[in-house]
Order: structure tokens, then C-alpha cells, then sequence
């Protein structure tokens, strides 16, 4: 059970050594896919230097948005699983393993990720949105897929700057397949280090949902925001709205796809 794990990356010096480390221990088969968008750091080299110890270690260059670093990483892989996790992440020693055992029972796995920095980053909620009964917003910092239901539903869209993993649940769900949870599959995902790098987060969050509702209207018929606001709403809640609206207001004034005409919504 050969399992394809896929990074797509971009000036992660600081950061890669942590994420490979915690990677080659993992219980074996697995290949790592790095697929590094154009880094001007040292990125490509430390990734070349553990590619000479380690022969499951493969880089590759592209550029564009996560979905097509991605896809792009998806098609040299060659394993039965696809798994997706992000350039800022450590993994569990038992992930892989984890990652498996439920691989026999769902078509897509969703990791547990726990957040690691400033707290009050660390304690900013997911918000959940749920198609058909499943949850579609597990994020794609640790998922896995079976590679027929990937290439199925065509892989990951690349017009989206965020929101990718959301559109490829989704379409996974409405292709017939099924999402399971391992809360032991466990990744520890850095939150951002700056309160300039948590609000343009937040920005390119706000564009991704925006890009989501012109796409899957029909997503939003179970989202209820004053539930929402009164269950998850903190002082740094309400900051990460702010930035996340304009970028909402930002995708529907210019998130058009080329050669698409402005349509009202």
C-alpha cells in the first residue's frame, strides 16, 4: 500500500528540514513528492540533500497556485494513496501508519492537525460545512485520497487560492465517495508567525469562499453564520473577519476565470 505523500512548497528553508525528518521515519512504502513553486531560498537544496540519502524523495519544479503544484505532483506519483500535507508541518511517527488503517475502510482520510504557535491563532475554529452528511472542509495539510477517486473527479481545481480542498471534497461526495476521520492521524501545523501573515491569511480565505459560492452555490444551503458567529466569535475571530470580507468582496469583483464574463451574483 504505497502510499504518495505531496508537498507543494515555496521558500521553506526554514522549515523543510522539520517536515522531511518527521517524514523519512514514517512506516514504509511511501514516496515524498516535493513539488516547489520557483523558491529563491534554500528550499531546493535542502530538499536535493535528503533526495541523496533518502531514494523515495523526489522534487520537482512548478509553479501556479496549490492545486496545480498538486495535481502536477499527483500525476508523477506512484502510489495507490495520494496524501496531501503542507511545507510548515511536522507528522506523527504513526501518521502513515494511521493514514492506512483507514484507507481500508473510507475512499478520502482526514488527519487530525493541530495547530502550534501563538495561541491565539492556535484556537481559531474550522468552520464546518457538511454535503450528503459529510464534513467537506477538512483541510488538505493532511488528507488522503485513493488515487481512482482522485483522477476520477479530476483532481484539484486550479483557479481556487484557497478553498481547493473544500471544491475537491465536495466533488469527491457527489461522486459517491466517502470521508473518514482518524483524529490518530495526527499533523502539527505551524500557524502564522505574523499578525501581517495571519491577516493575509485570512484575506486569501475570505477570496477562496467567495470562489466556492460561484462555483457550488448549493455548498452554502447548510451554512449558518449566526450560529456560527455566536458560538466561535473572540476577539481575534472578529479581527480575521474583517480581511477575510474584503477578500470575499475582492474574489467577486475580479475572481472571474479567464475568458469568463462578469456574471451578477
Amino acid at each position: 500500500m504505497l502510499i504518495s505523500v505531496i508537498v507543494t512548497v515555496m521558500n521553506e528553508e526554514k522549515d523543510m528540514p522539520d517536515l522531511l525528518d518527521s517524514l523519512v521515519v514514517q512506516e514504509q512504502p511511501l514516496e515524498i513528492i516535493i513539488v516547489d513553486a520557483h523558491s529563491d531560498d534554500r528550499t531546493q537544496e535542502i530538499v536535493r540533500d535528503y533526495a541523496k540519502e533518502y531514494d523515495f524523495i523526489k522534487l520537482y519544479i512548478k509553479g501556479g497556485t496549490r492545486g496545480t503544484g498538486r495535481n502536477h505532483g499527483a500525476t508523477k506519483a506512484k502510489g495507490k494513496y495520494l496524501a496531501f500535507i503542507d511545507g510548515d508541518e511536522i507528522v506523527n511517527p504513526f501518521w502513515a501508519e494511521e493514514m492506512r488503517k483507514s484507507a481500508k475502510k473510507y475512499d478520502v482520510v482526514a488527519g487530525k492537525t493541530v495547530q502550534i504557535g501563538y495561541h491565539a491563532f492556535e484556537e481559531l475554529e474550522r468552520v464546518e460545512l457538511y454535503h450528503k452528511g459529510y464534513d467537506v472542509t477538512y483541510p488538505s495539510c493532511n488528507l488522503l485520497y485513493h488515487k481512482k477517486l482522485f483522477e476520477k473527479i479530476g483532481g484539484f481545481d486550479p483557479w481556487f487560492m484557497t478553498a481547493e480542498d473544500i471544491d475537491l471534497n465536495f466533488r469527491a461526495v457527489e461522486a459517491g465517495g466517502t470521508i473518514g476521520y482518524n483524529k490518530n492521524a495526527i499533523v502539527y501545523h505551524r500557524t502564522r508567525g505574523s499578525f501581517y501573515g495571519f491577516l493575509k491569511q485570512a484575506f486569501w480565505n475570505g477570496f477562496g469562499r467567495k470562489q466556492l459560492t460561484m462555483k457550488h452555490g448549493k455548498l452554502w444551503s447548510n451554512y449558518q453564520p449566526g450560529k456560527m458567529i455566536k458560538v466561535n466569535l473572540t476577539t481575534w475571530y472578529a479581527i480575521r473577519m474583517v480581511p477575510a470580507l474584503t477578500g470575499y468582496i475582492a474574489c467577486k469583483m475580479f475572481g472571474t476565470r479567464p475568458g469568463e464574463s462578469k456574471k451578477p451574483l
